[in-house]
């Protein structure tokens, strides 16, 4: 099935909502007391569920490697535990595009420095431009430069590539091929400083849907991709060959001889379609290319593959199948480095029957394939599937042949082959990376086996979040993949949410007093719109939609689960006893409102549209709008009514230009109070209430005290804590949060593109008491030092520090010496500074509170050489602390 990707953000783009300017206010409220918690963060694994375009392997160091996904940052490959660490964590709120990557570069010449490429729509949606993000320390730790345009991690042509590179004779020198008729881009100071070249003839002029008043389709899609002859340059001294892919069907494929002072149209090049690759084969002097007739990465209907030999100037036609016979394009492009001659491919835009793989080992003279049809529609493949780590890539389907349950892939943008190791490669689809270990099974007539090699990369998309207060602890509804039922946040769930299996759920909700009963909705080609399980989301039948509906919109259900009310798109809001079969109109309400329950009477429901906030008492079948004013005036708004609360309703949204925060009813929505403090809010959820309070834990995604950041009050929101810290942001966190009402201080968190992230408290938090004077801290204290990567020449390494002693501190400064030379190079989440060995780390504003028994962590990246014995003394002022 077509998959596309959730543009959630979107949507609150439209209202104003991530501009990050201040709310307008009369006069300036108190300052809210704020405090900071350490909180643990990890994903509900998934394993995966988007589109990976990119994978870069460094061609001089082994198990060193990258991906890149539309909107859910990059990630590097940890070899020990076959897991991806995600490298783009720190991206805030205002900053949010910056999670979708065009295109990432691993330096050949220092390993330890990688670049990435960063920006998510090049038209209007972000409202920001693009950037070059570069890291000393393997993603670790990044510095920006921001470019004068915008790049489109997630446009059409996305998975064409790679648009950055870098010089492999000498690495100061990077290349980037920017979109939107901006050109081609150097740097010459390692990724510090860019400036067009100008002397490139050839901007580019393929755009998807010219007629696309957006600018989504109609972007020209610009330069795609930059590739080095290493052959032509020693170290030191700059690669002099050099070439660069243009979307342009007649123009394709330029070169330059002289290091980038002169370019030349490629002669003799094939013309009709776009050049998605350039791999070199520097060893035998071949350039091969993979073209197609569309961009990517959902269309392409036909498709060759070539071989330029840089040597002569003489072009082969080497495509597997005749292009006659195609019915895709060809994009992803890889070589053996260990094996020269052998080069693969895939038609990366056949989805049906499935995706297919090409080999050859004769560089390109003849082609055999992943799979082949014995007498149709029967096939016969060289290869195993194992999917038991990711039962859910099934989709739980039964086709009939020729299709396979589960496929090959789709959107088979990104192969490679591990330079160092002929019997590893891995390919991205569009919902997860595959891979294998035995790949040299293929030509001894032997079968290779394909596993995800997915873990720890999470890139969905997540629209709505439940925690019920009994059954399984987290139900999401997400884009593309539907959603999950985690009955352990810690595996990956054997089955997306099926029966019917929509491509995106926009909505779920349980009943608070039977929470056996879940209802969601999402969308679907065709089919019903909503679904509905009795046992806790475990097992699902459709209900029937009311005529004209074309989306899922928000969905409630009653208390007691006896009746729902149902905001679709295309249709107004309509109420129903049962499980959906006789729909009617509600009245009162105007279409497309948000709808919710309260948590205590089956009768009541609630809902909100541009500004107005609206009341029904009898199941949904009138409502009446509120007198309650003051509210925000779009519809960027999330509330939700608190469990065992009739009437309790948290409300948060709004847009810079106008109302936004977060308002409070008691009433059941006849008026609403904001709460001063928090100056933005996007999200509110409740979870279990504090040990000691009465009242339920609200978390929201918020702006409180001027700072961005996902927070938890104990105490009805008259004082906040701060959960989250600037290593853990994920972007744009606006679309639902919600607490677990078993498990205190456990939240959860959606994400753009990060998947479900969810945090657990490991330390009670303080509230701060104002500006004052910041005593040195007294008592005892424990440190847990830990190095958490390590690598040629660096490390990254965490550090806790606990409060074991009795009374609270107001500041803290942690010192230390190391015993190898070691010589800090960033830290996050506390101010460090090293004098020859000895290091001091000092609170930030916001974690200087300390409560005995809690503790605080920061992080740090640092150089070592020879040795990198860990520091064995820390001292708190003058206090010796323990250490783990």
């Amino acid at each position: 099935m077509r998959r596309t990707r959730i543009l959630t953000a979107v949507l609150a783009l439209a209202a104003g909502l991530l501009s990050g300017a201040p709310s307008a206010l009369a006069a300036d409220p108190p300052a809210p007391k704020l405090a900071a918690d350490t909180y643990t963060w990890k994903n509900a694994r998934i394993d995966g569920g988007g589109f990976v375009p990119g994978i870069v392997f460094n061609r001089s160091e082994k198990n060193l490697a990258y991906a890149r996904t539309d909107i859910g940052g990059a990630y590097r490959w940890q070899e020990s535990s076959k897991t991806w660490t995600p490298l783009l964590d720190s991206v805030g709120w205002d900053d949010w595009g910056h999670t979708g990557v065009v295109s990432i570069a691993s330096d050949s010449v220092d390993p330890n420095r990688v670049y990435a490429a960063v920006g998510t729509y090049t038209n209007s949606w972000d409202p920001k431009n693009g950037a070059v993000m570069r890291s000393s320390d393997r993603g670790a730790s990044w510095r920006k430069a921001n470019l004068p345009f915008k790049l489109g991690g997630n446009m059409p042509g996305r998975g064409m590539g790679e648009r950055l590179a870098v010089d492999p004779n000498r690495n100061s020198v990077l290349y980037l091929g920017a979109p939107s008729g901006k050109g081609l881009w150097r740097s010459t100071d390692s990724g510090v400083t860019w400036s067009q070249v100008t002397n490139f003839p050839n901007v580019g002029n393929y755009a998807q849907d010219p007629s696309d008043t957006s600018g989504y389709s109609s972007d020209n899609q610009g330069i795609v991709w930059v590739t080095f002859d290493e052959s032509t340059g020693t170290a030191g001294n700059a690669t002099k060959t050099i070439y660069v892919g243009v979307a342009d069907k007649d123009n394709a494929v330029y070169r330059s001889t002289d290091a980038g002072a002169t370019w030349q149209r490629l002669a003799g090049q094939p013309t009709g379609h776009l050049a998605h690759k350039g791999v070199l084969d520097a060893k035998n002097g071949h350039l091969y290319l993979a073209y197609s007739d569309k961009g990517g990465p959902y269309d392409g209907g036909k498709g060759q593959m070539w071989r330029y030999a840089t040597g002569t100037g003489a072009w082969t036609n080497i495509s597997p199948v005749a292009e006659a016979d195609t019915f895709y394009g060809f994009s992803g492009l890889t070589v053996d480095r260990q094996k020269p001659g052998t080069v693969m491919a895939t038609a990366y835009s056949a989805w049906w029957p499935d995706t297919q793989i090409f080999r050859s080992t004769d560089s390109g003279a003849t082609w055999t394939r992943a799979w082949d049809y014995t007498s149709y529609p029967n096939r016969e493949n060289r290869y195993t599937m194992d999917v038991s780590s990711s039962p859910w890539l099934t989709w739980g389907a039964n086709p009939q042949p020729p299709e396979q349950t589960p496929k090959l892939g789709w959107m088979t943008e990104a192969l490679e082959i591990d330079p160092f190791d002929s019997n590893r490669m891995m390919y991205g689809t569009g919902a997860t990376i595959y891979g294998t270990e035995n790949l040299g099974n293929w030509d001894g007539g032997g079968k290779f086996t394909i596993k995800p090699m997915v873990r720890g990369l999470e890139e969905t998309a997540v629209n709505d979040l439940a925690s019920p207060p009994s059954g399984a602890p987290l139900l999401s509804a997400l884009g593309d993949i539907g959603g999950f039922r985690h009955t352990d946040l810690t595996k990956v769930p054997s089955m997306m949410f099926t029966q019917p299996n929509f491509t995106t759920t926009t909505s779920l909700d349980f009943a608070e007093s039977n929470p056996n009963t879940v209802v969601r909705t999402g969308n679907l080609d065709s089919g019903p719109h909503i679904a509905f399980s009795t046992d806790n989301g475990a097992n699902w039948f459709a209900g029937t939609d009311p005529s004209g509906v074309s989306g899922g919109g928000t969905v409630a259900a009653a208390a007691d689960g006896s009746r729902f009310v149902w905001s679709p798109e295309g249709a107004g809001v309509h109420h129903a006893t049962g499980f959906g079969t006789s729909w009617q109109a509600s009245g009162g309400i105007p279409a497309g409102a948000i709808v919710e329950a309260d948590r205590v009477d089956p009768k009541t429901f609630y809902g909100f549209k541009s500004g107005k906030f609206y009341v029904s008492t009898d199941g949904g079948a009138t409502f009446k709008a509120s007198p309650a004013t003051g509210l925000p005036s779009g519809d960027s708004v999330r509330f939700k009514a608190l469990p065992g609360g009739k009437g309790d309703v948290w409300l948060a949204g709004g847009a810079t230009d106008g109302a936004y925060g977060l308002w409070h009813s008691t009433d059941g929505g006849a008026s609403f109070t904001k709460l001063p403090d928090v100056e933005q809010a996007d999200t509110v959820g409740f979870g279990k209430a504090a040990p000691g309070a009465s009242y339920q834990t609200l978390y929201t995604s918020a702006k409180i005290g001027g700072v961005r950041g996902i927070f938890r009050s104990t105490d009805k929101g008259a004082s906040w804590t701060r959960i989250n810290d600037d290593a853990h942001q994920w972007g744009w966190t606006g679309a639902a949060i919600t607490g677990d009402p078993r498990v205190y201080g456990r939240v959860y968190v959606s994400t753009n593109g990060r998947g479900v992230v969810y945090g657990d408290s490991s330390g009670g938090g303080t509230t701060d008491p104002g500006p004052g004077p910041d005593p040195a801290p007294t008592g005892a204290c424990k440190v847990t030092y830990k190095v958490t990567s390590q690598w040629a020449g660096g490390f990254q390494a965490d550090v806790q520090l606990a409060n074991t002693g009795t009374s609270a501190w107001n500041g803290w400064s942690l010192n230390w010496a190391f015993p190898d030379g070691q010589k800090l190079t960033q830290a996050w989440n506390a101010e460090a500074a090293q004098s020859g060995s000895a290091v001091t780390a000092k609170n930030v504003g916001w974690n200087g509170n300390v409560a005995a028994g809690s503790s605080v962590s920061f992080g740090f990246t640092a150089n070592w050489s020879g040795t990198n014995t860990k520091p064995t003394t820390f001292r708190l002022g003058e206090q010796t602390c323990a250490t783990a």
